[in-house]
């Protein structure tokens, strides 16, 4: 097996996994020393059955450590987990998905580790996210939350249909002792626990304290100017959001929200990216690319509509939705654009000729599956910065749809909106758009919520969407 974990011993290597990280190790100093820089040095191994990735990072974190996790319950029960940090990849600014992937591969083209073909999110990573814009996450409170932040973590756990894998990562400098390396990747082996997440505490003894950090009012009446510029020509389509907090009665617990949302919404990318002191949770819908091989696949997510308990009724607010002009509208937007984009760098796109119902736990969407042959080898960093931001959280067309977002919303959007995800040693990865979510910092939590607003946009009917939207964490966060 290589390595086993239990509740409190931790995680040991066995003799022969102990034997091949210790050659991987020669090697890899014997390359810095060459290269004149330091070098990644990584081991994979197969973990029990039943293993949650999850669960052991939060129970393996260091004290303010970078934490990642990332999974889809639906998709074959697929997670991504890591803690640490072997190397720290940093950037801003318009070409900040570019600069990532030059730096990633780079590392990738060092590295000592296992040959780039283990299942999908298995082996040397690279984890993390993006903020919207090019320099967001600039005021206070993002603090911690760079526009473009990247880790290779020194330990990953990958788990799809039931099989789960640890890596173990370090960077070799050129003056580093080799024993000294390998006795810090075993000692970081023992450390690794498995514990369930915490429970959350459904009953506190005091009460949550909700409010709009801009009033409604600010809201509805960005919508309404949003609508003056698209009747004047301006531009088509623009997506405004709005902010939240809760004000929780003690620290919110990302551990425990993260095990509610992955219960509730098992179709959705469930999330939690930690550094320091604060944390970005999310249960998002929308995948923004996916890369496997020469393939990109991704989803025109746009148009919404609230679910009801009511199996009758909530087919009727799907077939509503589906015949909605206005929503219909909104969603041709995205889709033609996501279309256009790919069409530059594929032999071949191809989408569903009608939007199906997306529906998650409170809301339902329309939805068009998007896939593209690459004409040639673009990675998952690549194709990510090429698709976003997509109009689905932007706009149409995209400049004046950009430069009328923070006009008119009047807030940093941080990492609301922006990319999630990992990629690997081969390039491949997948990326989600950070929706439904919301920065925890101690007893603040800092909710978002968005819309497209297009022509025929009612201002109080996009108030009301967002509560809608809102509705995914506002009872996890507020109980």
């Amino acid at each position: 097996m290589g390595v086993a974990i239990a509740s409190a011993g931790g995680g040991a290597l066995d003799a022969a996994a102990r034997r091949r990280l210790a050659r991987r190790v020669v090697r890899a100093l014997a390359r810095a020393r060459a290269r004149g820089h330091p070098v990644l040095v990584s081991l994979s191994l197969e973990l029990a059955a039943g293993a949650d990735p999850s669960a052991i990072a939060f129970a393996s974190r260091r004290p303010a450590e970078p934490l990642f996790c990332f999974e889809q319950p639906d998709d074959g029960g697929s997670a991504l987990a890591a803690v640490g940090c072997a190397l720290a990849m940093r950037e801003s600014g318009p070409d900040r998905f570019a600069a990532a992937g030059d730096r990633w591969r780079r590392a990738c083209a060092d590295a000592v580790a296992d040959p780039p073909d283990a299942p999908r999110g298995a082996g040397l990573v690279a984890v993390g996210g993006f903020a919207f814009a090019p320099d967001g996450g600039s005021s206070p409170a993002w603090g911690g939350f760079e526009p473009a932040s990247l880790t290779v973590p020194e330990v990953a756990l990958a788990r799809r249909d039931g099989v789960a894998r640890l890596t173990l990562t370090a960077a070799v400098a050129p003056d580093d002792d080799g024993d000294e390396v390998l006795a810090r990747l075993e000692g970081r082996a023992r450390e690794l626990r498995s514990r369930t997440l915490p429970m959350l505490d459904p009953a506190p003894t005091d009460r949550s304290r909700v409010a709009s950090v801009l009033a409604p009012e600010h809201y509805e009446s960005a919508v309404a100017r949003a609508v003056e510029r698209i009747r004047a020509g301006e531009l088509e389509k623009v997506v405004l959001a709005r902010e939240v907090d809760v004000h929780g009665p003690a620290d919110h617990d990302p551990g425990a929200i993260l095990g509610v949302l992955r219960e509730g919404f098992p179709g959705c990318y469930v999330l939690c990216v930690a550094d320091g002191d604060a944390s970005f949770v999310a249960a998002s819908p929308e995948l923004l690319v996916r890369r496997e091989g020469q393939r990109a696949s991704t989803v025109a997510l746009a148009g919404s509509m609230r679910r009801s308990a009511d199996p009758a009724v909530d087919d009727h607010l799907g077939e509503q939705l589906l015949r909605s002009a206005k929503d219909r509208s909104e969603h041709a937007i995205v889709a033609r654009s996501i279309e256009r984009t790919l069409a530059g760098y594929a032999v071949w796109v191809t989408a569903a000729p009608e939007p199906v119902l997306a529906r998650m736990a409170n809301i339902q969407h329309l939805a068009t599956p998007i896939r593209a042959q690459l004409a040639r080898p673009m990675g998952a960093l690549d194709l990510a910065g090429l698709l976003h931001p997509t109009p689905a959280v932007g706009g149409e067309p995209p400049r004046p749809a950009l430069e009328t977002i923070p006009a008119l919303e009047g807030m940093d959007r941080g990492w609301y909106a922006g990319a999630v995800g990992w990629t690997d040693s081969a390039q491949d990865g997948e990326f989600c758009v950070a929706l439904r979510c919301a920065l925890l910092r101690g007893r603040l939590a800092r909710c978002y919520a968005g819309v497209g607003v297009v022509r025929d946009s009612d201002p109080a009917a996009e108030l009301a969407e967002t509560e809608v939207k809102l509705a995914a964490l506002l009872p996890v966060l507020a109980a």
